[in-house]
């Protein structure tokens, strides 16, 4: 849609990962933000929970002279929050509330939403109660700023040019912000509502409990499932969120094929994510950072496996949030298994599997290591040679199980070795110490093997790096980049994407280990045209280009 008729002068969002680094979500959000502030003459808005109260938060910089005429409001009707700036590109308004006064009343806004919207919050436990509050409590706050400041100045100019009220938009992304989209919208009507869902709570617990999401969809009802897996209250407020508001967005053409028959309802406008590229260094300095970041990393493989990496070993990772099975770890590990025992491979392979797990803290011995450049470490491993950081559960993790179960060991004499990282790196882990954006370009080959991934931020951002990326068509980004082609893009175009399904797992291991194979016999100007292919994908990915879907959505729902 290229002409939009109708465009809104307010947007409020609400996520629990405002000024909260948590995940994907924070990435749609905070790099969106500015593209919405020079694509729209909207005042933008972002609610987020106030988890850091008195303790510095370095993602928010409080401005007490920001509208202090509605914070003073505000606070009389008895909320508590601390408006200020975003610190991320646009440095847009943010709204950070404490919402744990809401939990001495919370049966009673459960029984309202029972009354109301068929919210079922009987069946509630672990994060429910917390998202659930924090809804409520964004919605109060949306209420306030609605009838306080956006009002208040409407009156103003209605008195001065007679003209119409204001068009205020309050998106919620996931079911963490549902409750209090179908309170807002019951109070206020004139408001128009998106909720946007990234991943469907139910699709996501088919796929992590180890059952066929996809080759049986068709025969899943999401209410019962809901009741099976335990997942009554979160599936509630999602679906009857997703029927009730003003207009329903997902991510991702295989997301909204859940929606359809999960939650009974598909989405009204398929908002794609894209990013910008701003923190991606350009010549000469992202030269030097390759440099770096590959001299770190394999010094820390060097000291962990007592031995020395040539220059060309070939760098591959893996990251994103710790489901085994739904971000494809476990097939990459079988994988990395058959290539270890693959004749023809005639170069090392040294693979980072970047997930942050229950991590305990530094490994001692290894940081010593490090610490003393002096230390002769030849043919000399450290006590289990394939973790970088002590986890409280060594010996139940799910990675380091299937390591030992298939027998990759990191053993001397194999090509392949395979290095589990499982912390945040956030450039002070204690043994890389760079972010994980300065590690990223020193990968030669990034691996993203998704089961369940509704878009796929990580080979996103990989191949903005440069780093040419192997997925899959059961992620949203596999599907995009298929798209791009025509057909299934090929390592050859800077993105591989892999066929995957419920029951193709040897074909699909087979693929990833000959891919990576492929990749190895790569001479370097192919390899160079491979990288500059790469990131000529990201561009394309860019939220200039794909923050018409958003715009199409608020049409939608100020239409309604």
């Amino acid at each position: 849609m290229s002409v939009h008729k109708s465009t809104p002068d307010y947007i409020i969002e609400v996520s629990w990962e405002v000024c909260n680094k948590v995940g994907g979500i924070y990435t749609v959000l905070s790099t969106r933000a500015k593209t919405i502030l020079t694509k729209t003459d909207a005042q933008l808005m972002f609610i987020g929970p106030d988890l850091w109260k008195e303790t510095a938060n370095p993602l928010f910089k409080e401005d007490k002279r920001l509208m202090a005429g509605w914070r003073k409001k505000a606070t009389e009707e008895g909320l508590n929050i601390r408006i200020g700036r975003w610190m991320i590109p646009g440095e847009p308004v943010a709204v950070l509330v404490d919402f744990t006064p809401y939990y001495n009343i919370k049966n009673d806004i459960y029984a309202e939403a029972w009354n109301l919207f068929s919210v079922d919050s009987l069946h509630a436990y672990g994060d429910y109660d917390e998202a659930s509050m924090f809804s409520y409590a964004a919605a109060k706050v949306a209420e306030s700023y609605y009838r306080n400041e956006i009002l208040k100045k409407a009156k103003t100019s209605q008195a001065d040019n007679n003209c119409q009220l204001p068009k205020v938009i309050y998106q919620a992304h996931e079911w963490m912000t549902g409750l209090g989209a179908l309170f807002l919208k019951h109070w206020i009507p004139s408001i128009a509502t998106i909720f946007t869902t990234h991943a469907t709570s139910i699709g996501r617990s088919i796929a992590g409990n180890m059952k066929p999401l996809y080759d049986y969809m068709e025969g899943y009802n999401g209410d019962q499932m809901a009741e099976e897996l335990n997942m009554q209250s979160k599936h509630s407020i999602e679906k009857q969120a997703a029927h009730r508001v003003d207009c329903f967005t997902t991510v991702s053409e295989i997301t909204d094929r859940e929606c359809a028959q999960l939650l009974e309802k598909k989405a009204d406008v398929i908002t794609v994510n894209g990013f910008e590229d701003d923190f991606v260094s350009k010549g000469a300095a992202f030269t030097a950072k390759r440099k770096e970041a590959r001299k770190v990393m394999l010094n820390v493989a060097s000291k962990l496996l007592g031995q020395e990496f040539a220059d060309d070993t070939i760098i591959v990772s893996t990251g994103g949030r710790y489901e085994f099975r739904n971000k494809g770890i476990d097939i990459l590990l079988e994988s990395l298994n058959r290539l270890a025992h693959e004749p023809s491979l005639d170069r090392d392979v040294l693979a980072f599997i970047n997930v942050p797990a229950w991590v305990k803290g530094t490994r001692e011995d290894l940081r010593a290591r490090l610490d003393n450049c002096q230390l002769s470490i030849a043919n000399c491993q450290l006590e289990t040679p394939v973790i970088t950081h002590e986890l409280y559960n060594m010996d139940d993790d799910k990675a380091l199980s299937m390591m030992r179960a298939i027998g990759l060991n990191n053993a001397p004499e194999s090509r392949v070795k395979v290095i589990f990282v499982p912390c945040y790196l956030n450039g002070d882990d204690g043994i890389f110490n760079l972010p994980y954006y300065d590690l990223l370009p020193g990968d030669d080959l990034a691996v993203y093997p998704s089961y369940y991934e509704p878009w796929g931020y990580t080979p996103l951002e990989s191949v903005a790096f440069h780093v040419p990326t192997i997925t899959t068509d059961l992620a949203g980004f596999g599907l995009w980049a298929n798209s791009l082609k025509g057909e299934y893009s090929q390592l050859e175009d800077g993105v591989k994407v892999i066929h995957r399904t419920d029951s193709n797992w040897d074909e699909a291991a087979n693929e990833i280990k000959n891919s990576i194979l492929a990749f190895t016999k790569m001479d370097a100007k192919m390899v160079t045209q491979l990288r500059r292919r790469a990131a000529d994908i990201s561009k394309k990915a860019l939220w200039d280009k794909f923050v018409k879907y958003y715009l199409e959505a608020y049409e939608v729902a100020l239409s309604k």
